[in-house]
């Protein structure tokens, strides 16, 4: 396996750990995995939905065990849903390179993702809207004070796994224009 390989699939369990320590609601870098996965990682679709995976099983059984009284495999398929979803966008977007501006376009696009997605299943899964398009609406509504962490996690851990990143092949290609 490459180095630069390597750094692609730690920066992906890292970003994955990092789910594991307190932080704000919506504050979380899944889209930021999704999106490196798909620039970095095309032919390694498994990686960041098995990272995504062994967080969840920390999160669900250790970290968040009282609201699972019982064993439980993964959050919300709705989850890993909206997680495709956003490898899809990055895959589309990133088709031919990868430039900031792309980051930031794919970073709120994953935002928006799964904010649709993620409200879409509390509507669907739960009782507390009407089903119908008002509830669907309300459900949105209700979401939307955390669109803002959706997009500001995004932004931020975008930044941190492609500028890593890019800042790695940049260091690397110095020493071997040097050599």
């Amino acid at each position: 396996m490459s180095r630069s390989a390597f750094l692609a699939i730690s920066l992906v369990f890292t970003a994955a750990a990092v789910r594991l320590f307190p932080h704000p609601d919506n504050f979380a870098p899944l889209g930021a995995m999704g999106l490196f996965c798909a620039a970095y990682l095309r032919r390694s679709w498994g990686v960041p939905f098995i990272a995504l995976f062994l967080s969840d099983l920390v999160l669900n059984n250790v970290i968040y065990s009282a609201y699972f009284p019982s064993f439980a495999w993964f959050t919300s398929i709705w989850i890993y849903l909206s997680f495709a979803a956003v490898l899809a966008v990055g895959i589309l977007i990133f088709q031919k390179s990868v430039s900031p501006s792309k980051v930031l376009a794919a970073s709120l696009t994953a935002s928006l993702v799964f904010f649709l997605v993620s409200n879409f299943s509390t509507f669907v899964e739960t009782n507390l809207y009407p089903k119908s398009a008002v509830g669907l609406l309300a459900c949105y509504t209700a979401g939307l004070p955390f669109l803002k962490n959706t997009i500001l996690g995004d932004l931020f851990f975008s930044a941190v796994m492609f500028g890593t990143y890019s800042l790695y092949l940049r260091t690397a290609q110095k020493k071997i224009n040097v050599a």
